[in-house]
Parts: C-alpha cells; structure tokens; sequence
C-alpha cells in the first residue's frame, strides 16, 4: 500500500451526534451518532472528492506548492 494522506480534521460533540468537517477539504462534511462512524464517514467523503474526475481545459495545467508547516500546527509541537 502507497503513502497516506493527511487532512485535517474538526470534530465535536453536539448533542447526540458527533458533527465534523475536513479543513483542508471544503465540502467534505459529516454527522454521526459515533466518533468512530464519523471519522469513517469523513475518510470516506475525502476519497469520493478525491476520486472525482476534474476537466482540464487542454491549456492549463496541474502543479503543487509547498509551503511550511505553521507554528501553531500539532507537528511542530516537540
């Protein structure tokens, strides 16, 4: 199995249900009555975005940036 990716992920409690949404991933959002089935539905609507096929016009083009991780992000925690 290849790499993973990672999102980030905002989760809480309201009520009887556990709400979420993808920060990095607009659109992928989730309500469920388990964290465990929220995370999952989550990782699911991440891959069904992801998988979805995107038209190019035959002039542009597809390219990545990078940027450092912030300060305030849990990996530069030590």
């Amino acid at each position: 199995m290849g790499e993973k990716m990672k999102f980030r992920a905002m989760i809480k409690k309201s009520g009887d249900w556990w709400i979420g949404w993808l920060i990095d991933l607009p659109g992928v959002n989730a309500q469920e009555k388990t964290r465990e089935e929220l995370l999952e539905s989550l990782k699911i609507g991440a891959e069904d975005l992801l998988s979805t096929m995107v038209p190019f016009e035959s002039e542009a083009q597809m390219t990545t940036i990078e940027i450092p991780t912030p300060e305030w992000s849990l990996e530069n925690r030590g």
